[in-house]
């Protein structure tokens, strides 16, 4: 069992087990049955599944709404139904023998910043109240509307024709597996992805994780688990006073000192390096910030 708020925990997934996966270990293992996770990692991907544990899941939405970092391995020449290993072929090329690496380049610089990015057909997207996904394996035709999407970074890491490795930085909501799509398609030679790692999740970082073969391992957890704040480095953040914290405990809002160089919008709370609440803050006609809690988190 836990005790105070909970905390979030860092899990290093290997390729295999789904998150669901991972959560249905953890509640068994640590007897509590609030678990959960902040962002879906596939079964075909390794890496970093942050999970939140006691009434710190009522933070998953704030947790999971962030940017995220990858290691991808892409193989040219062949696109497949899913972009990735577990999909069958649906073309093949061999012009891939003719790109030169600049060309590649190019082609990922064209990826990069705004897009405008179909999701797979085998994604958990809805339509009609059903995941897309179900709809592909029925073999009906699916058709899903581009979303908009930030990739910040697509460099390659490796090129060893006819695969290369790339290093991916992008919002949340962006599909890796069709930025390996849209690279074949725009060097006319189709790709698909091989391999996939989560490195990064906001502030949080894979490096410090827990392997998931150590989830029963109480000193390997207990030296993973970060404070809610740590994790949520993304907000900006106010310090509360004694008077403040008992009002937001309330459910009350308050006013405090304008924060810096921050835009209204979604702040943490703190107070002696606790989470307090997070609260939208709006400006007032004082000049000051008023912040009316979401979630509150008594001490």
């Amino acid at each position: 069992m836990i005790s105070g708020n909970g905390y979030v925990l860092p899990v290093d997934k290997p390729c295999g087990p789904s998150s669901h996966d991972v959560v249905d270990r953890a509640r068994r293992v640590w007897g509590e049955r609030r678990v959960g996770h902040c962002g879906t990692l596939d079964p075909f991907a390794s890496g970093l599944l942050v999970l939140c544990v006691g009434k710190v899941t009522r933070l998953a939405e704030y947790l999971g709404s962030v940017d995220k970092s990858y290691l991808a391995t892409a193989r040219l020449g062949v696109e497949t139904e899913s972009h990735d290993t577990e999909g069958t072929v649906t073309a093949s090329s061999e012009d891939w023998r003719r790109l030169a690496p600049s060309r590649v380049e190019a082609a990922l610089a064209e990826l990069t910043g705004e897009l405008m990015q179909v999701p797979p057909r085998f994604s958990a997207k809805k339509i009609g109240g059903e995941r897309a996904y179900r709809r592909a394996r029925r073999g009906e035709r699916v058709e899903l509307a581009p979303v908009r999407v930030r990739v910040t970074r697509l460099e390659m890491a490796s090129w060893d024709p006819p695969e290369l490795t790339l290093r991916i930085d992008c919002s949340t909501g962006t599909y890796v597996r069709a930025l390996a799509r849209d690279l074949g398609r725009i060097l006319s030679v189709g790709a698909h992805l091989t391999a996939l790692r989560r490195i990064r999740s906001g502030a949080v970082d894979v490096s410090g994780a827990v392997g998931f073969d150590f989830l029963d391992d109480a000193e390997a957890v207990h030296r993973a688990r970060m404070n809610p704040l740590a994790a949520l480095a993304h907000l900006p953040r106010v310090e509360a006073g004694a008077a403040e914290e008992r009002e937001l405990g309330f459910g009350r809002g308050v006013e405090v000192e304008a924060l810096d160089d921050a835009e209204p919008g979604v702040v943490c709370v703190s107070r002696s390096g606790e989470l307090v609440a997070v609260a939208e803050g709006e400006r007032t006609e004082s000049g000051r910030w008023r912040l009316r809690p979401r979630k509150v988190f008594p001490g």
